[in-house]
């Protein structure tokens, strides 16, 4: 299902008390940007327990339960874990990743609130969720009918709202000031191949290594628990963070001339890191137009394609990426300021084409 509108988490709990409360929600939205911790966290500021069922995991006959003879007749008794005699959210996680039959016995209970001779009781409130076919992920067509029975709601990844909780929640500060840097990492799109990638879960992931190793976590380790979970570049450029942090290495004394762009193989993460720092420096003080540089900045100019040769010694293919456009082919850095660097440093911008 495509989202024609999407939120953020912030505005979930709001829009579930207005929703979930009158009708059955669905909350859409990729793997790993905390839908199932959402709905238990709303589920528990309402004061009800959160009744969890997996779609992949069940059968249509773990819903509708087995029949029983009660005075010559047959009677169908729903699970224990559906019929309860206290409210409560009935949470049906990966409900588009059930098999149709199983997706069919949920039309009563999400519709009617009611299972056989089962009804929820009063208060209770019914949410799914699941993952979108875009996303590479395990999931089925829903049918029109079901579609109409619930409200749907489109979740998307917020790395604003995802640092502030990380902030109360003892994320890991590397982490943290990671993605305050670099906020567009937070999230990336499902890989076609098998392969890690970036989520708000995978950071998590990834920050409980961090605290689990502690300070003994060598360089080598911390490499293979980055790229075992998060996307490869944010991988690499997070681990020349790292390495950044623990040596006090900055993109700041390299422009200031006070260290030099590391040419160690080894170092090679640290230099893209550092080349990703250059590039972000260079967006935001560069005017678009060369005659509103004033003399400082004429200066941070000369000074920038100084260090870019430097860097193209070292690897222009590192180099191109400070001068890189961005997805959609655009120009990141200023017209002007590629004009010159395309005068100055030929070799670069031909190994570009």
């Amino acid at each position: 299902m495509q989202a024609a509108v999407t939120v953020t988490p912030t505005q979930i709990p709001e829009l579930l008390l207005g929703l979930a409360t009158v009708r059955p929600v669905f909350l859409w939205g990729a793997p790993g940007i905390g839908k199932s911790s959402l709905v238990r966290k709303f589920a528990d500021s309402l004061g009800l327990e959160c009744v969890s069922l997996l779609g992949t995991q069940l059968a249509p006959e773990d819903l509708i339960g087995v029949p029983q003879i009660r005075d010559g007749r047959s009677v169908f008794c729903p699970p224990e874990a559906i019929a309860r005699d206290e409210p409560y959210c009935l949470f049906l996680d990966e409900l588009n990743a059930a098999t149709p039959d199983v997706q069919k016995a949920f039309y009563s209970l999400i519709l009617d609130r009611r299972i056989g001779n089962y009804e929820l009781p009063a208060g209770s409130i019914v949410i799914g969720a699941g993952n979108r076919a875009t996303d590479n992920a395990l999931a089925r067509p829903i049918a029109s009918a079901l579609v109409n029975r619930l409200t749907h709601v489109h979740l998307r990844a917020s790395a604003t709202d995802w640092l502030v909780w990380a902030g109360e929640n003892g994320i890991h500060p590397w982490v943290v000031d990671y993605l305050a840097d670099r906020p567009d990492h937070l999230w990336s799109q499902p890989p076609k191949t098998e392969e890690p990638f970036s989520t708000p879960r995978s950071w998590h992931m990834l920050s409980d290594a961090l605290h689990s190793f502690g300070p003994a976590l060598d360089e080598e380790t911390l490499r293979i628990v980055a790229h075992g979970t998060l996307t490869p570049a944010h991988a690499v450029s997070f681990c020349g963070y790292a390495k950044i942090v623990r040596h006090t290495y900055g993109i700041e004394a390299i422009i200031k001339g006070d260290a030099s762009w590391p040419r160690r193989v080894e170092d090679r993460d640290l230099l893209y890191y550092l080349a990703e720092a250059f590039r972000g420096r260079l967006v935001k003080d560069l005017p678009a137009q060369r005659e509103h540089a004033s003399a400082a900045v004429r200066e941070t100019s000369y000074r920038a394609k100084s260090l870019l040769v430097q860097l193209a010694e070292i690897s222009v293919e590192v180099a191109q990426t400070v001068i890189a456009e961005d997805a959609d082919g655009n120009p990141v850095l200023p017209a002007w300021f590629l004009v010159e660097a395309a005068r100055d440093m030929p070799r670069l911008v031909e190994a570009r084409r």
